[in-house]
């Protein structure tokens, strides 16, 4: 029912090429999966994603257990069905929402590269000035990471995590069990085992608590699992400890036939040394997600060590707000993060389409001077045109770099974009 195979290797790196069957279609790797996170990328229908050339959607369990429910998901045929796609379909555990809410929310003095106070956990902001530029401002946060603060914390206990719904304040529970019934009545044809998400500030003894927790959790969701047409991924943590990261991968590959990495980096420097410390534990017949990390430069690094899925919202986050992605002969570089801010002046009266090397439907139809006029007059057509081209522009980037495993290009294609 599921097999993965390789169909190619790089010869000067760990990239691979391969290729996932799964019960409803299969995916080609390496491949960036977009972020449904409530059965929708947001702006985007399922037809623009089957356009842009997307193979998997990957949806939240957290906010789909609390609306519309997972009761509702399963009545109406399973997460796939429910939101009109024709195609496989991936949900998270539900571990790292309930994290934020908890734990996560403590604050303390912690400064991005603009001199702004960071929360204690950031998944998609790396907090290194000497390494890496600043990534999403605090501006693009939704609505819904707003009002998470005003929450009261989740408490994790040792077998789970008690939080309180975002919604409307209720009490709920999350444990292994839970989230891998629920996981089940959603109907994606991969799932994750639940895990307790560290810090990337916690010291090592508490991480290492962190870890054994995440462990008996992984050998809880094993047990709870009854279906037999869902593929469980397993999650490795440890933090930014090398002998932690390295006792999690033996484990998560010993005891799960699909392996995720997990957790929040403090730079891209321990995100791509983490990868390498724990890749050369995991078999060769298993597929590898890097979960929640999609941007350009990481997904060049990641190939490089060995990962086959990535997931992301920042081409949708990034997109909403007006900072597109572009290429290197359009002027993205590592510096800018491969990205434009059309919202600038300097694009007022600009005829070009965001990168004129992309294909997508926002390039070949509009100007950057109409795109900057829809993002300045609030319009929401600009939300959608800046979410189909990141999103595009992802995916397809992706799907360049496999074509370029498999044509024996890849360092070539490597040294054009990050040398």
């Amino acid at each position: 029912m599921f097999h993965f195979s390789l169909l190619a290797k790089d010869p000067q790196s760990k990239a691979r090429a391969g290729k996932l069957i799964t019960p409803h279609g299969e995916v080609l790797t390496p491949s960036f999966n977009p972020v449904g996170t409530q059965a929708t990328v947001k702006t985007l229908s399922s037809q623009d994603l089957h356009d842009i050339g997307a193979q998997i959607i990957l949806g939240n369990t957290y906010h789909l257990a609390l609306r519309p429910t997972t009761d509702v998901v399963e009545k109406m045929g399973g997460l796939a069905k429910f939101q009109g796609w024709n195609g496989p379909t991936m949900t998270d555990s539900g571990g790292f929402q309930v994290f934020s809410l908890g734990v996560a929310q403590k604050k303390v003095t912690v400064r991005d590269p603009m001199g702004r106070k960071m929360s204690k956990f950031s998944k998609s902001v790396f907090v290194d000035v000497q390494n890496t530029a600043y990534q999403l401002p605090a501006i693009t946060k939704t609505r819904e990471e707003k009002q998470l603060n005003k929450l009261k914390r989740a408490k994790i206990e040792e077998d789970g995590v008690w939080f309180y719904s975002h919604i409307d304040g209720s009490k709920r529970w999350f444990d292994s069990e839970v989230s891998i019934k629920e996981q089940e009545k959603l109907g994606a044809d991969l799932i994750v085992a639940f895990d307790d998400h560290e810090s990337p500030l916690w010291d090592y003894d508490t991480t290492r608590v962190s870890l054994e927790r995440t462990n008996r959790w992984a050998l809880s969701s094993i047990a709870a699992k009854a279906r037999d047409d869902q593929l469980m991924y397993g999650i490795v943590h440890g933090g930014h400890f090398e002998d932690l990261r390295r006792e999690s991968a033996r484990f998560t590959d010993k005891y799960f036939g699909a392996i995720s990495i997990g957790g929040s980096y403090t730079s891209k420097d321990i995100l791509y040394k983490t990868l390498e410390w724990c890749v050369p534990y995991f078999q060769e017949d298993k597929p590898r997600h890097l979960l929640g990390i999609g941007e350009v430069q990481d997904l060049f690094e990641g190939v490089a060590r060995g990962i086959d899925f990535f997931d992301c919202v920042a081409p949708t986050r990034r997109g909403r707000h007006g900072n597109l992605y572009i290429s290197p002969s359009a002027g993205g570089r590592k510096e800018n993060n491969f990205t434009l801010q059309i919202t600038n002046a300097k694009f007022a009266l600009d005829a070009d389409p965001i990168d004129p090397g992309c294909e997508c439907m926002t390039c070949q139809n509009y100007t950057r001077a109409y795109l900057r006029h829809l993002f300045i007059a609030d319009e929401l057509l600009a939300q959608r045109l800046g979410s189909y081209h990141n999103v595009y522009f992802i995916v397809n980037l992706v799907k360049r770099i496999r074509e370029s495993i498999l044509d024996e290009t890849f360092q070539k294609l490597f040294n054009e974009w990050l040398q």
